[in-house]
């Protein structure tokens, strides 16, 4: 692809992919590198990340880490701590984020920002109950109420007990999800068993 130095077409492809772009992505759609120095020296783009860009207009991000993870690795999903604080069904407040990748096929991923914990979920699991949210127009990838219910106990030697029930209780009691949904994952995660007297609990 032919690659221009016009500043107007970059900053309208950069409003036309949400405002944010990775600098491989927008030589793709045909950025010249000079273009983005010069937006940059300019001040009309905000480097958030090495190679990674925002329109300088465009508004604040409201879940700046997921918007910055989501732009950086696309293909992973937001999990564990993290997809329970955007869910609202969880006291924690995470630190870093919980970020899934397949295992085996991510190996060289490395995110230094924001900072992030990398969990390899299993292959043939690991599509399973996705949700794709857009947090200021960047579609992230998060894993759903009652998926990150069940991983959340199956990850609980990792996590606390305490988190993994904490999140059963909560994410019932403000009816995100239901029982059977939880079921439906827990069987598919081999974690029925583990969970069968904490889901008759909150029954």
């Amino acid at each position: 692809m032919i690659q221009t130095r016009d500043i107007q077409a970059a900053l309208k492809t950069f409003r036309q992919h949400g405002g944010v772009m990775r600098t491989s992505q927008a030589l793709t759609q045909g950025i010249h590198p000079a273009a983005l120095y010069r937006l940059v020296a300019d001040g009309q783009l905000t480097r958030l990340a090495r190679g990674l860009y925002r329109l300088a207009s465009a508004r604040e991000f409201g879940n700046p880490d997921l918007a910055v993870v989501a732009a950086k690795a696309p293909d992973a999903v937001v999990c564990l701590i993290s997809a329970l604080d955007f869910h609202g069904i969880t006291t924690q407040v995470p630190r870093v984020v919980h970020l899934a990748v397949p295992r085996g096929r991510y190996a060289g991923l490395r995110l230094r920002t924001p900072p992030v914990k990398i969990y390899r979920f299993d292959v043939a699991t690991f599509n399973q109950g996705i949700d794709l949210h857009s947090s200021d127009e960047v579609s992230v990838r998060i894993y759903g109420v009652a998926r990150t219910v069940v991983d959340c106990f199956k990850y609980r030697n990792k996590l606390g007990l305490d988190i993994a029930i904490e999140a059963l209780r909560f994410a019932r009691a403000r009816k995100r999800t239901s029982n059977r949904e939880i079921l439906h994952f827990a069987q598919l995660l081999r974690q029925d068993r583990v969970m069968a007297p904490y889901l008759e609990s909150v029954t």
